[in-house]
């Protein structure tokens, strides 16, 4: 035992030292943060992220080209679309582009060349309306340019939030086409048949302020309310504090209002309204109003 002590009082070396230091040091060191890496897929032509909680954010990111939409941006743009709706984590979808062009139109390189054989038998440009399949709320924050396919893609959403630059129309005619992505249809439904004639058949342009006054965008987003983008986020963000199935819910009877009669859209409202009542959000939420209290929201 006394030979023992002799050794530990035994002077250590000065590396034998640092490496005692370091030791505790380590030993007594505040925990690491560890940052993981994000498991979001990575595409070439669109940028996601989520803003905010429930928020899923997709970004059109051709910036050489205005964003033109071509097949691969669609095709990337359809299976993020899909990834996010299949995410119960996500409830609400912002979908934006650049301050200079939300999307100039469609990819002229891509189909000038095209015979309507090819067409027709590849069904070219039927998988842009994969869009208007999914059931969970997609705001289209819009600035700049939205022509052609750009203006298709911005109707395809369900709210249109405009920036003052945003510029909208259907040029196609201009090109010898007409709109082939659902322009001619959405565009009546919103701003009725006489304006849609006019944008058609001369291919002018028309501002943000003319979309918010015909009805064809929820509102323009003044310069001192910050970006378009940050005002659909906050947007999304209250939407996805919702009960996910009313907001569902929501959705599919506003859009049964463009496909069917008044009085089967009201025969088709109250049923969906009765089916609420077999979900636990329902019991929550009125239960939460009359206690006075902020419901607890269990989207189920």
């Amino acid at each position: 035992m006394a030979s023992s002590l002799l050794r530990l009082r035994t002077p250590l070396s000065s590396s034998a030292a640092a490496v005692l230091r370091n030791h505790r040091a380590f030993r007594h060191a505040t925990p690491l943060s560890v940052r993981l890496m994000s498991t979001e897929k990575q595409y070439e032509f669109i940028l996601t992220s989520r803003p905010a909680d429930g928020v899923a954010l997709i970004t059109l990111n051709r910036p050489k080209a205005l964003n033109a939409l071509c097949t691969p941006l669609f095709n990337e743009l359809n299976e993020a679309v899909k990834a996010f709706d299949d995410d119960d984590s996500v409830r609400a979808l912002v979908l934006t582009g650049s301050e200079r062009a939300f999307a100039a139109g469609a990819d002229i390189k891509e189909m000038k060349d095209k015979e309507f054989s090819e067409v027709f038998k590849g069904k070219f440009l039927e998988s842009w309306s994969l869009l208007t399949t999914i059931r969970k709320p997609i705001i289209a924050a819009v600035s700049g340019y939205a022509l052609g396919g750009g203006c298709e893609l911005a109707l395809m959403c369900d709210i249109i939030l405009a920036s003052p630059t945003a510029t909208f129309g259907q040029p196609e005619i201009n090109i010898g086409v007409i709109p082939g992505g659902g322009g001619s249809q959405r565009l009546a439904h919103a701003i009725g048949k006489s304006r849609t004639m006019e944008i058609v058949l001369t291919g002018r342009n028309f501002s943000a302020q003319e979309a918010a006054d015909w009805g064809m965008v929820s509102r323009v987003v003044p310069a001192e309310e910050g970006s378009v983008v940050d005002a659909a986020v906050k947007m999304a963000a209250v939407i996805a504090s919702k009960s996910q199935i009313a907001v569902q819910a929501g959705k599919e009877v506003v859009n049964a209002a463009y496909e069917q009669s008044l009085q089967e859209g009201l025969r088709y409202e109250r049923r969906v309204f009765h089916s609420l009542f077999a979900t636990k959000d329902q019991k929550e939420g009125m239960s939460a109003f009359a206690e006075k209290r902020k419901p607890t929201w269990t989207h189920s």
